[in-house]
């Protein structure tokens, strides 16, 4: 069973406490859909000052979408496009502090303003993305990105391509 907790101490230890979570919901799963459902669920509750938080998978040469919190989103990102299609093309963590100074920035939800993306990264091959989005310009720290990528790469342990 799981409970909201109240995040206290200071960011590290907040965000180690949403990495142990995040262990325990997904160690005995082996579902991609239901670990990613509830990744995004456990970041939608733990992260402030965001709107959009959830992932999109790589089949073929795009991106499409999967388990999210939020509105409704963009379905398909080709590889290259945007800040989660630069992502992936790039292989690395995307950071941007205003989406609006993002050449190709593709708007799915016009209150976004800044934005993060982490690949997934499973036996050397992009799967996907983390994305997550806020409407507050510079909401995404260095610190925010180190644990991110932290989150993804536990993650990423518990996902079979295949399956």
């Amino acid at each position: 069973m799981f409970s909201v907790n109240n995040y206290s101490g200071d960011l590290e230890s907040q965000y180690q406490l949403v990495i142990k979570q995040l262990t325990s919901l997904i160690e005995d799963e082996e579902n991609l859909i239901a670990n990613l459902s509830n990744a995004s669920a456990l970041l939608n509750q733990f992260l402030k000052d965001i709107n959009w938080v959830g992932f999109y998978l790589l089949d073929q040469k795009e991106l499409v979408l999967g388990p999210f919190q939020g509105l409704p989103a963009c379905v398909r990102i080709p590889i290259g496009k945007g800040v989660c299609g630069t992502a992936v093309q790039e292989r690395k963590t995307l950071r941007v502090s205003d989406v609006q100074q993002f050449s190709g920035h593709i708007a799915c939800d016009t209150a976004s303003r800044s934005e993060i993306v982490v690949p997934i990264i499973v036996d050397s091959q992009v799967i996907g993305v983390l994305d997550i989005d806020s409407p507050t310009i510079n909401r995404f720290t260095e610190e925010d990105q180190r644990f991110l990528e932290q989150f993804v790469e536990v993650l990423s342990k518990h996902i079979n391509p295949n399956s």
